[in-house]
């Protein structure tokens, strides 16, 4: 969890965006437990996980609309049976919250 708020410090500190995605619910049989942890950077490099594959596909997605406008998201990945074709077959459903990390000062309302 350290390395984890150490890489949001840098990258903040040098004026950079990050995204970050957190697993905050899983039913079923999923890659990853609640609590995992993965960041997103504008340059396309990560740290790490929130369980590979399609999983991490969906989540970079939306990581990218949060770089971009960094409004918070909420998504769930539906994993219990392969209608797509992608191979999501683990049987379960995790959903995901996404928010944005800058050094740029809070707004008073």
């Amino acid at each position: 969890m350290e390395e984890y708020f150490r890489q949001i410090a840098a990258r903040t500190g040098e004026g950079e965006r990050v995204a970050s995605a957190v697993v905050v619910s899983s039913r079923g049989s999923t890659p990853q437990d609640i609590g995992a942890r993965m960041l997103f950077f504008r340059d396309g490099s990560t740290w790490g996980t929130v369980g590979g594959g399609c999983v991490e596909a969906d989540v970079r997605a939306e990581a990218i609309r949060v770089l971009a406008d960094g409004r918070p998201r909420a998504l769930e990945i539906d994993l219990i049976d392969d209608i797509k074709g992608e191979g999501d077959v683990c049987g379960g459903t995790l959903e995901v919250l996404l928010e944005s990390w800058s050094s740029a000062p809070l707004i008073s309302p």
